[in-house]
């Protein structure tokens, strides 16, 4: 009667997922399927059904002159396009690792006990609830070299001797950008590891301070392996976003090279150049770097999304 019961539960919850399945068909299935397809043909955005079949031709192709001199050309041999890879790669370890340290210091703060820590969680969160859009927009105010508060009080408190192009100097425009993705999901990973934390039992560390066992101890010995969990699942969901990342790189730093990512570049060639074949490549070859390193995560992490270890 139990199993008969369990199966008919299983069989509802199937039933559930279906409308859901066949949205995310629709709506990223076929619009993925359709990318991959013009990556092996000439599709341009004036003539989306009149594309012919080219093959690998876009990914790499290579030409011997008379002269003997090999000449290669294609997404994977243009300079461009891993420039915005290693722009890619680093923006999103260095966010990541910030993000990670200083959302673990914020959920520990915010997981003691304190007056005002309800106001004090919600007040945390105002900066990932602000649309990014709206963010880049405030903080490229912010940073801007005439006018920008932040020039203005380094200037005051003299940290600057002369006002900085945050955003349009090479030297500085990557870490502008870092420092307001930082800035705004922090929250996001505080919130995720705060849920771990919460999972915890108390006694654990009763005991521990009954034993006398130091504070950072039960840190390393306590708290980060049973929050371990949640912080992977937190961490790729953030990796996962920041090799995504167009938006605040698009508003913030537009036609910079010097933090231009593959989404970016993507777009460019998409709509911007009419070089939609060139797009298409560039958007599979990021889908296929984000799907092997969420596999490899998982496997590697041994990340189960169930709540625990494998």
């Amino acid at each position: 009667m139990k199993s008969e019961l369990l199966q008919q539960r299983i069989r509802a919850a199937r039933w559930f997922l279906v409308p859901m399945l066949i949205a995310l068909a629709i709506v990223a299935g076929w619009p993925l399927l359709r990318s991959i397809w013009f990556s092996f043909t000439d599709v341009t955005l004036n003539d989306l059904y009149g594309a012919e079949w080219v093959g690998f031709s876009n990914y790499l192709r290579w030409q011997v002159l008379e002269s003997g001199t090999v000449r290669y050309r294609g997404v994977l041999a243009d300079p461009a396009w891993w420039n915005a890879v290693w722009n890619t790669v680093r923006f999103a370890f260095w966010s990541v690792a910030w993000e990670t340290v200083l959302g673990m210091v914020v959920a520990l703060v915010l997981n003691a006990e304190f007056r005002g820590r309800g106001i004090v969680r919600a007040a945390i969160l105002i900066p990932w609830a602000i649309p990014t859009i709206v963010s880049a927009k405030m903080w490229s105010w912010m940073l801007n070299d005439q006018f920008g508060i932040i020039n203005d009080l380094g200037m005051k408190l003299g940290l600057l001797s002369a006002p900085v192009a945050w955003t349009a100097s090479a030297d500085t425009a990557m870490t502008a950008v870092l420092i307001v993705d930082i800035w705004k999901t922090t929250p996001f990973m505080a919130l995720l590891i705060l849920a771990g934390l919460q999972m915890i039992p108390k006694d654990i560390y009763e005991a521990a301070d009954i034993d006398g066992v130091h504070p950072v101890k039960q840190f390393f010995r306590i708290t980060l392996p049973l929050v371990r969990p949640a912080l992977m699942v937190a961490i790729i969901f953030r990796v996962l976003d920041a090799l995504r990342i167009f938006d605040l790189i698009y508003v913030l730093t537009p036609n910079s090279s010097s933090t231009k990512t593959m989404s970016v570049l993507a777009q460019e060639n998409l709509f911007q150049f009419n070089n939609f074949a060139e797009g298409s490549t560039q958007s599979t070859l990021l889908f296929l770097l984000i799907a092997i390193f969420t596999i490899l995560y998982i496997w590697l992490g041994k990340v189960n999304f169930e709540g625990g270890d494998r």
